[in-house]
Formats: C-alpha cells, structure tokens, sequence
C-alpha cells in the first residue's frame, strides 16, 4: 500500500514539475499578437475561400496589420464596403478596387461542338481530363462535369442544361477564385466587370490552328487576326493561334465583334442594337405635264402665218 503511495506522489510530482516547465516555456517564447488581428478579423465575411490571395480571412486580417497600406490587399467577397471598415481599424485608406467576375471563356455548345464518344465515368472534370480528350473532338473547351458548379460557395454557378456550359450570376459572384482553381482546362477567368457591366471577351481558348479547331468547335477561334487588325487601340493580341482582349485596353467599340468570322468574340452586358434603318424609298418620278390644249383658232392663225 506505502509503495502504490510512493508512486501516485511520484508520478504526480513528475506531471506538476513537467506542467510547470510548459508554462515556463511557453511564458519564455510567447508571440504577442496585434489585438487589432481580431478586430479586423470579425469584419471580415468568414469565408476562408482563399479569393484574397491567402489561407483565409485570419491570414489576410495578419497581413493587413502589418502592411502600411491596404494596397492590394482585397477582400473579394466583402468588396468595397468591407475593406473601410478594415482601414477605419488600422487608420488607413481604403484602396478602391475594380469588382471583378468570373467569366467562362468557352461557347462550344451541344450544337457547335458534337460528341465524339461517351463518358461512363465519374462525373468529374479533373478526372475526365486526365484520362482522355473528353466526349467531343476540343482538347481544350469545357467537359460540362459542374466541378466549377461544386466549388462554388455562394451558388453563383449553375449548368445550363441546353448548351451543357456553366453559367455565371454576376449578381451572386464574389470573383473569389474557386472555380478557376477547380476548371482543369484553365476555361474561366476572373476579368473585371467593366463600366456598367459591360466587357468584350474571345469565348474560346483553344489553341490548335484554324482548320483543326474550326472542325472541333464552330465557335472556336481561328486565329485569323481580322479582329486584331480591326482594333484602333492595340486591345487584341493573337498568340498561339488564339485572340484575346486586354480588358485594360479595350474601348468597348464592339468592332472586333462584328469582325469575327466564327462567332468567337462576346460583347456582355451591352444593350441591343439598333436595326439598320431601310434606306429610304425612291421617289417616283415626276409624271409628264400633259401638252397644253391647243385651240383650233390658235392653229389656223399659225397655219396662216406660215403661208
């Protein structure tokens, strides 16, 4: 009995000293950390989609902390309104930043772009393109699984059932990232929205040369550079037989859209245009003044005359 005694009060003492020397080292190599970590951090939406570029919204709040200034530091789903009151905390301006959207960059719809074979599969992007080209003849356009749909945490995309393609909602998008991580064929992109919403962008991202792409996708583009020669503002650059319209350069002039012989170029958000007026009707032709009567007085006179 002593010795089961002797071992508690052994065993105790050894967790006591052991406790303390944790205590002691944790005092020794304590962090102290910026209260105004939390501050900011409770502002932030809580998301932790990663959109703003770090782990989530503790790791951003820690890093505008110890930034001297908020630029380039954005809370995509939070926008504007968020980032005041984040430097309201810390006493600095916030940045305005132009909203961005995420934008699907493929129109190869059921019609223009036909199955070539049929996946069994699990319905998955990723793994659809790491075993083959996918249903249809386009290595690069969209496999219509809905891994972009899944990632998404604010339902800001759906399938549309007839064109097999995702849709975006601008209204619900935060252009927080998570489906251009998610697409395996790098199809959307996170591009400004531009004045009133409205941008141009080349819908296609295939790169194979006119003749193979054009036999893919009806929509695809060729890379032919007529809207590159139509463009006045050197907004358009063709690169491995594909288009593509630098939102920062692009004057919105819908001229490269009319170009496009395939249908590649998209203007989003415009209103519609105008019908051409008809050109205007011929007016008929000024009918003949009929001869003036000619009295038979007035002929015998003149028969007289010339006699």
């Amino acid at each position: 009995m002593k010795l089961i005694l002797i071992s508690l009060l052994v065993l105790g003492l050894t967790g006591l000293a052991a406790a303390l020397l944790l205590y002691l080292i944790a005092q020794k190599f304590r962090v102290e950390e910026d209260p105004r970590i939390d501050q900011v951090q409770e502002v932030l939406p809580g998301a932790n989609c990663g959109g703003c570029g770090f782990a989530g919204c503790r790791a951003l709040a820690e890093a505008c902390v110890k930034a001297d200034t908020l630029d380039g530091l954005l809370c995509p789903v939070g926008g504007a309104p968020t980032m005041e009151k984040v430097g309201a905390i810390l006493g600095l301006a916030a940045v305005a930043a132009d909203p961005k959207v995420a934008v699907v960059r493929c129109n190869g719809t059921c019609e223009a772009r036909p199955r070539t074979s049929e996946y069994n599969g699990v319905r998955s992007c990723r793994i659809q393109h790491n075993l083959y080209v996918g249903e249809t003849a386009c290595p690069f356009g969209c496999l219509g699984c809905g891994d972009c749909v899944a990632a998404c945490q604010f339902g800001a995309l759906s399938m549309d059932p007839q064109t097999g393609l995702p849709v975006v909602d601008e209204e619900k998008c935060t252009a927080c990232g998570k489906c251009v991580k998610a697409c395996p064929r790098n199809i959307i992109e996170l591009r400004k929205k531009g004045p009133k919403g409205r941008r141009m962008v080349v819908l296609c991202v295939n790169k194979d040369k006119g003749a193979i792409a054009r036999k893919a996708c009806l929509s695809a583009c060729i890379g032919c550079g007529k809207c590159q020669k139509e463009c006045n503002f050197e907004a358009i650059t063709v690169d491995s037989n594909l288009a593509y319209i630098d939102p920062e350069k692009c004057r919105l002039c819908r001229k490269c859209e009319a170009a496009c012989p395939t249908g590649a170029i998209h203007s989003v958000n415009f209103p519609a245009r105008k019908p051409a007026e008809p050109a205007a009707e011929a007016k008929p032709a000024q009918e003949a003044k009929p001869a003036q009567d000619v009295k038979p007085a007035d002929t015998a006179q003149t028969q007289e005359a010339q006699a």
